[in-house]
């Protein structure tokens, strides 16, 4: 018994072939997807041309003029960069701001974490809510907020009056702890977000494992779910010290130029004494800062991703 084999392929076969097996049978297919993938990029260098003019003009354009005024004015050299270093004045300055957007990263991150935690074990209308009240602060002027607090915090205001009823006097108007605590309030929701984002992707599971495996529920808190968190934890503490260093408006209406921030210096120099080298040097040092801050968070949430610790064992 004979059987007879097709000559030919089908056509259909053919087509069918040429677009699933890899480079394809037809050298014409292959050069037009090579053409399709030049036209595309083509299209994604056109759209991202009106960013990156805005980008240049908005942003590496002023920071360039900075960067020049900072060693050209009053005269060329590194003098403004010695003497940000060298003045005892600039020097406390500096060393507030930083201790100050330190302690604001810690309380922030001390009180995000079980607002954060609490939207994660939550049913979803009360996340919602959750919500709700975390993005209130977006809806609300910062000038109104800080206004709130100038009532709040000034001498025979409220919380003066109820500290008298006990024989303190102790008005915060003025003082860093008064800042401190505004700018904790006002930061807090740069705060839950992150660790929200990160929260949420944490397996419960885990936790319930290691108490079946005998641990109790503070142990397998503080061996598993809390290593597990560490990366939302340094991404939210490292955006609050970071916007905290270049805070403002909260300094300017509730501190005192005795107690005044980084921000503020840089405002007087450049409207008061129209030293404007001097006040680019300090935006320059804020900016190193900064990337410094960035970078040492970039490293420390890796090497805990990359070496976090289950019971013990990596």
């Amino acid at each position: 018994m004979s059987v007879s084999l097709p000559s030919a392929a089908p056509a259909d076969v053919i087509d069918t072939a040429t677009t699933l097996v890899p480079g394809g049978l037809d050298p014409a297919r292959r050069r037009g997807g090579s053409g399709t993938s030049w036209h595309a990029a083509l299209i994604t260098c056109v759209l991202m041309i009106p960013a990156a003019v805005a980008l240049g003009l908005l942003f590496f354009y002023p920071l360039v003029e900075i960067i020049r005024l900072s060693v050209t004015e009053p005269e060329v050299g590194f003098g403004n960069y010695v003497e940000l270093f060298a003045d005892g004045y600039t020097v406390n300055i500096v060393l507030r701001t930083l201790w100050t957007a330190f302690v604001v990263a810690v309380v922030t991150i001390a009180l995000a974490f079980p607002f954060a935690y609490a939207m994660t074990i939550c049913k979803p209308v009360t996340r919602a809510v959750l919500f709700t009240i975390v993005l209130i602060p977006f809806w609300t002027s910062a000038v109104g907020k800080n206004f709130v607090f100038l009532a709040l915090f000034q001498r025979n205001g409220v919380i003066d009056t109820f500290l008298s009823g006990f024989g303190i006097h102790f008005p915060l108007i003025g003082t860093t702890l008064g800042v401190t605590i505004a700018m904790s309030q006002v930061l807090l929701p740069f705060a839950v977000l992150p660790l929200y984002a990160s929260l949420g992707q944490i397996d419960l599971r885990l936790v319930q494992a290691a108490q079946g495996l005998g641990a109790s529920k503070f142990v397998s808190f503080l061996r598993v779910y809390l290593p597990l968190s560490a990366p939302g934890l340094v991404a939210g503490a490292v955006l609050v010290f970071v916007l905290s260093l270049g805070f403002y408006v909260t300094p300017a209406m509730l501190g005192s130029p005795q107690h005044a921030l980084i921000a503020q210096l840089i405002m007087a120099r450049v409207q008061m004494v129209l030293d404007l080298g001097g006040a680019g040097a300090i935006g320059i040092f804020l900016l190193v800062v900064t990337l410094v801050s960035l970078g040492l968070s970039r490293l420390v949430a890796a090497r805990v991703t990359t070496g976090t610790t289950i019971g013990g064992l990596k």
